[in-house]
């Protein structure tokens, strides 16, 4: 809970407030073209935790649990127990993972199911039993019930089919696991299905048209942006994994298993590459889940290389992970200068989207309204942190009257002059510069401010005084 609310967090924390009060909103993130098992999830924890922000951080907390444990039998199934382990551990200390299995976003969810569903795909390309193809289309249906980009998991579903040894394979087996594999997708459909009961469905295909763009548009400059987009997915990567860690993973290409190593491979560079292709508004988040397979194929070269080398173990392990422990350190202490992509510094401490001061000046506006009944207007509405703010931890005070503004005038609104002639008026506003001109012309006198991580950016609170 040191780090602060971010833009995002605050808008998917109030969706799981509203969306567990009232079951008419149980799609609420569909009026922005999400989907809701994240919101389902959180507004279930809300329950039993008094910070609703807290609770959102939780469901990501569970989920990068899961991740691990998925992580192991996937070292498992595909290698050896120590293998497993070994890909367990790298997990815990991977800068990537560790930034966003705090944050109350969709990204540690995912990589949760992403790991799973390859996990279940080799299981059921093994065996091609019914039951793991239900269980297979389960979670598939949680995944695209989660993002779209569970989609790509039923995508990369026939690349398991690399695990087989078709000289060996009966024809009978692969018409078994076509018609089964056709099973797990429909179930998932049928999951995906249940959207279709909100008439907010439609947003779905508006929002993904923002982040990856539609064929047809694509066709009008296809491969234009490819170049810029994959050399930024691979520099966050690059910057997230290390050079050590990165000297590991292509250490893998060694020795045997070439099958399962492969197919963890294709797991990270086609939807990589999908997104350099198709991608039109990209975040590093977005590459998180394609970084799962990578921890297995560095476990597997970790236990390669402590199994030849016989000089100290202890040493070798140093060399490969101390550069990580590094990151986690300063990501766990001084987030504002971790050695992490600039794009998430910029949205997650250091600029305009990050929550800097927003806790303590909600904690002023609650002891305020202790004393008496205030008045407490927020520049912006949808996807404005100090509305958002204000919302999620003083939407059941009675002495908080509230509202946020948008578009911003140029004169200070009446209600304003109105509310602040009965009561103290104050004015949120988190570093907005587009409205700064504005309020040089408002009757508004500086309460406190709070710089944003290291940046020249701030949260700032007025009080109208006329």
């Amino acid at each position: 809970m040191s780090l602060p609310i971010f833009t995002d967090e605050a808008i998917y924390t109030r969706w799981s407030q509203i969306a567990r009060f009232d079951p008419n909103w149980r799609f609420i993130s569909l009026t922005d073209g999400k989907q809701p098992l994240f919101v389902w999830i959180d507004m279930m924890i809300m329950r039993v935790t008094s910070d609703p922000l807290l609770a959102g951080r939780l469901v990501s907390v569970f989920a990068g649990f899961a991740t691990m444990v998925g992580l192991y039998f996937l070292g498992k199934t595909l290698f050896s127990k120590k293998i497993g382990v070994i890909a367990a551990f790298l997990y815990i200390i991977f800068p990537f993972a560790l930034v966003y299995d705090r944050m109350a976003l969709y990204d540690s969810l995912v990589a949760a199911l992403a790991v799973w569903s390859l996990f279940f795909e080799i299981l059921f390309v093994k065996h091609k039993r019914l039951d793991l193809a239900l269980i297979l289309g389960m979670v598939f249906g949680a995944s695209v019930l989660t993002k779209t980009t569970g989609f790509i998991f039923i995508y990369l579903l026939p690349f398991s089919l690399l695990l087989l040894n078709f000289k060996k394979e009966k024809k009978n087996e692969l018409l078994r696991w076509g018609i089964l594999a056709g099973v797990s997708v429909a179930f998932a459909y049928v999951y995906y299905s249940i959207l279709r009961l909100s008439p907010f469905y439609h947003i779905i295909n508006d929002k993904n048209s923002i982040f990856v763009y539609p064929i047809k548009d694509w066709l009008i400059h296809p491969f234009q942006f490819f170049p810029n987009n994959f050399q930024a997915l691979f520099d966050w990567f690059f910057v997230y994994s290390t050079p050590p860690f990165l000297i590991l993973i292509a250490l893998s290409v060694l020795g045997k298993k070439i099958r399962e190593k492969l197919l963890l491979f294709v797991w990270f560079f086609v939807p990589l590459m999908g997104l350099a292709v198709l991608g039109r508004t990209l975040y590093p988040r977005f590459i998180l889940f394609m970084t799962m397979p990578m921890l297995v194929l560095a476990a597997y070269s970790l236990d390669n290389i402590l199994s030849k080398l016989k000089f100290n173990k202890a040493i070798i392990v140093l060399f490969f992970v101390t550069s990580l422990l590094i990151s986690d350190y300063l990501i766990i202490n001084n987030f504002a200068r971790a050695p992490i992509p600039t794009a998430d510094l910029v949205q997650y401490i250091n600029s305009w989207p990050a929550g800097g001061g927003a806790k303590e000046i909600v904690n002023y506006l609650d002891n305020e309204s202790k004393k008496r009944k205030i008045y407490v207007a927020s520049l912006g509405t949808f996807g404005s942190l100090p509305t958002y703010a204000v919302e999620i931890y003083l939407g059941d005070n009675k002495n908080v009257d509230k509202r946020g503004i948008y578009p911003v005038p140029s004169q200070i609104p009446a209600d304003l002059i109105e509310k602040s002639k009965n009561m103290p008026t104050f004015l949120f506003v988190s570093n907005q510069h587009e409205f700064e001109q504005s309020l040089t012309t408002w009757p508004i006198k500086l309460i406190v401010e709070y710089r944003k991580g290291v940046g020249d950016s701030f949260s700032r609170l007025y009080k109208v005084q006329l």
